[in-house]
């Protein structure tokens, strides 16, 4: 059924059986998107190039930064330093991204229609029954996606290269290079790799919540929470229970401010756990994951074993002179979903749309106003969702009585249409006024016997 109403929904193809091997040369031709020209006429012009721009880091906003900054003429360089990076991350994309980003149906895993959020008690319940037949959430590999995008970027004429970036010497007057500093792997000198240097117009960081790209500018320290992840084998039969459902397990067992999942891949099922506020206990909490769900995964194997520090909220300084940052490492992750691979892209894209309509296409020199527009845009389109998202997180995740009341109320139909909806548009779905009040006296409802059990609870424990 899914299958058929993938064919008319607009943005979504499938692909040929071409090679997928990333190439590094530089195609002859390549196709340029239009872009409205903002650049300042007393902007001056990049004489004997185009503009240089240096992407760091090679995920999803770095590959869509450097295929968006080469398909509108500007030369770029992409380091990475490893192309075959696993991050643990539960890999679900909202399907808008799917056609905005034109990704081809065979690196999505799993297409997820049906959800199951578990409560402290075990009480679960069924997500999924208000979407169409042509909506699903994908379930992607970061080494496949990531790849990929790096790829498009290479063929749109970007030159990726495998490399360490360790430093950048900073312009020492107007209009003067960037010196970036890296460890080439590209090289045949062994394992340390041979230091080299490029100068470039302006960079754009996306290389992680440990960017070092943000470190160089000074653009603060954030708060953030470890994600731990275990793949796991399990056998086809077991599978079969996950081929279009994910888990999402809340209580203080799993994350005392976060949750636990189990999200489907092509032949495994990622298990994993996050928190900010006990790190250390981080691989208890993983054990207590695997433990809810382990009449389903029973006699699965682990096959790789994952963990990395993932942004609460957007870092202080995130464009500085002719820097800017992007994805993690601006701080692009939502409270309450986590989620980031959306935003990232995203983030990329934008950052490089406005350098490259501030250059006319990589022919005048840009400066911090260009890239102020790209966060003037960004804030303005996804700073509502990321404020309300952070209050749920506050509200909901604060005690077990309280993830009670969120499961409750997630049972709700009108609930999980405007949450779907939402998540995979990505767009503010106006409500219906009298169900909006439903909903709200629901929700106060819910707290209100949340409150009682804690309470009751806190009786019990004295």
């Amino acid at each position: 059924m899914a299958s058929i109403a993938l064919k008319s929904f607009v943005g979504l193809r499938q692909t040929t059986s071409e090679n997928k091997s990333i190439v590094l040369s530089k195609p002859t031709t390549q196709t340029r998107r239009n872009f409205r020209i903002n650049a300042s006429k007393s902007s001056p012009r990049v004489t004997g190039r185009n503009l240089r721009v240096a992407v760091v880091g090679g995920g999803p906003a770095g590959g869509a930064a450097a295929e968006t900054l080469a398909k509108g003429g500007v030369e770029t360089f992409l380091f990475e330093r490893k192309l075959d990076n696993c991050k643990p991350c539960g890999g679900a994309i909202p399907l808008c991204m799917v056609g905005e980003f034109d990704l081809p149906l065979d690196i999505i895993d799993r297409r997820v229609t049906k959800m199951k959020m578990i409560s402290p008690s075990n009480v679960a319940v069924d997500i999924g029954r208000t979407l169409k037949p042509h909506e699903y959430i994908g379930m992607v590999r970061r080494e496949v996606l990531d790849a990929y995008l790096r790829d498009r970027a290479t063929t749109a004429g970007a030159t990726v290269i495998n490399g360490l970036f360790l430093k950048m010497d900073l312009p020492k007057s107007t209009g003067s290079p960037y010196v970036l500093h890296y460890s080439d792997y590209d090289s045949k000198t062994g394992g340390a790799g041979e230091k080299k240097t490029v100068e470039v117009d302006a960079v754009i960081g996306a290389d992680g919540a440990n960017s070092r790209v943000a470190k160089n500018i000074n653009a603060g320290e954030y708060e953030y929470a470890i994600a731990f992840q275990e793949r796991i084998k399990i056998s086809d039969d077991k599978m079969k229970y996950y081929e279009d459902l994910a888990e999402m397990y809340v209580g203080d067992d799993v994350s005392p401010d976060f949750y636990g999942w189990v999200f489907p891949k092509c032949d495994h099922v990622a298990v994993g756990t996050g928190t900010v506020t006990h790190k250390g206990d981080i691989k208890k909490l993983q054990t207590a994951t695997r433990l809810r769900a382990r009449d389903k995964i029973e006699g699965g194997k682990i096959i790789r074993v994952e963990a990395h520090p993932i942004p609460e909220h957007p870092r202080p300084r995130r464009v500085l002179d002719r820097v800017a940052l992007v994805g993690d490492a601006a701080g692009y992750v939502t409270k309450c979903s986590g989620e980031g691979i959306y935003f990232a892209a995203k983030s990329g894209r934008m950052c490089a749309e406005a350098i490259v309509e501030g250059s006319e296409n990589g022919k005048r020199m840009v400066d911090e106003s260009d890239l102020r527009k790209y966060l003037e845009k960004w804030d303005k389109t996804y700073w509502p969702t990321y404020k309300v998202l952070d209050v749920l997180q506050k509200v909901f995740y604060r005690s077990n009585p309280a993830r009670e009341a969120f499961v409750e109320m997630c049972a709700d139909e009108y609930v999980q249409k405007m949450t779907f909806d939402s998540y995979l548009y990505k767009k503010v779905v106006p409500g219906n006024p009298l169900d909006d009040l439903k909903l709200a006296v629901n929700t106060i409802g819910s707290l209100v016997r949340a409150n009682a059990l804690r309470r009751e609870m806190e009786k019990l424990s004295v």
